[in-house]
């Protein structure tokens, strides 16, 4: 925190740091285990009637009455990334809105309006990448409209802790009632190491089309026609099969996209689970993907995966952002579509 000369804690934020990434101390009255102070990170987003908001990079929107500041300063925008491929937030969100499609999609000035029957968030959510073009209530209004002319619930998918990403607009969504539904994060990390780490290929076969036995191991079921375009949407794509009995013991998806190779749908038969079958599926696909030209990987991954996380991590992969969906109010989400 700010200590002055004199060896004092300062207060060094004004409400004209509104939008800038500060670090703030408060005091608490009833703290755990007699604690005092608690410590906030985030981006500023706003500072109203005596009461900052304060966007963490998680996306979780935390209130802070100004008569509890103890101190306060602006820190840098975005922190020094640990390993893995620069890469700014838009690039990142515009190569993984490339590699799923949806089956139709509509501009609201620089907001992509995007619908595929309620095939995943990600598919049937606003991607808000720029000016709408027009105030945001109005462009909300448009949004609730465009979604529930197509009987969806209107989402709008956001990022939040990276340079660019935002903050800000999770919090005008918040304020006008939206919730935060689902939270995952983005990982990159460099594309060769991956592609060492399966040995020799084993087993593994890779097709340009999800066929009938890779559709029966993918975890969601009844995949339809819409399901499959979506599936099959991308610059470049490629599906990973190690065939089993009756099902595949393991499936994969890469899109290749430039420098870029997003994988996702890396599943595993869960009788045959931690005996290296994730680890080939991806090695195969990343040197599919390096004889292609590219040389960064990037995928996503929920908060709760304990255990995909811990194996992305071993991989080289880290947290490049998190990102959200954010629902309408009086809205609900999709039968049976509970992951991003």
């Amino acid at each position: 925190m700010e200590i002055s000369a004199a060896g004092r804690l300062e207060v060094r934020i004004t409400t004209a740091d509104v939008g800038k990434r500060v670090s703030v101390r408060c005091l608490i009255e009833h703290g755990p285990s007699g604690e005092r102070f608690t410590d906030t990170v985030g981006v500023l987003t706003s500072w109203d009637n005596g009461v900052l908001r304060i966007t963490r990079k998680n996306g979780e929107s935390v209130r802070i009455a100004e008569s509890s500041l103890v101190a306060g300063k602006v820190v840098p925008s975005a922190p020094a990334r640990r390993r893995g491929p620069a890469a700014s937030y838009e690039e990142l969100a515009r190569v993984s809105a490339r590699a799923w499609r949806p089956v139709e999609n509509e501009r609201l000035g620089e907001w992509e309006l995007r619908a595929a029957e309620g095939f995943t968030r990600r598919a049937n959510s606003v991607l808000p990448l720029g000016d709408p073009g027009v105030p945001l209530d109005d462009a909300l209004t448009a949004v609730r409209r465009w979604y529930a002319a197509r009987g969806l619930p209107a989402y709008v998918q956001t990022a939040t802790g990276a340079e660019g990403a935002q903050e800000p607009l999770c919090a005008e969504l918040e304020r006008r009632g939206w919730v935060r539904e689902v939270t995952a994060e983005l990982w990159t990390g460099p594309l060769a190491p991956v592609a060492d780490l399966g040995g020799e290929p084993s087993g593994v076969v890779l097709s340009r089309e999800a066929d009938e036995a890779w559709l029966a191991r993918y975890r969601r079921k009844g995949v339809g026609e819409v399901a499959l375009r979506v599936l099959g949407s991308g610059p470049s794509v490629w599906f990973a099969t190690v065939p089993g009995d009756d099902a595949p013991a393991a499936i994969g998806r890469c899109v290749v996209d430039g420098r870029w190779a997003g994988f996702a749908a890396v599943e595993v038969d869960p009788a045959r689970r931690r005996r290296g079958l994730a680890t080939a599926v991806m090695a195969a696909l990343a040197r599919r993907a390096l004889d292609e030209g590219a040389s960064a990987a990037w995928l996503q991954v929920e908060e709760d995966n304990a255990g995909a996380r811990a194996l992305y991590d071993r991989m080289g992969f880290a947290a490049h952002h998190a990102y959200h969906h954010h629902r309408a109010p009086e809205s609900s989400a999709p039968a049976g579509e509970g992951a991003p």
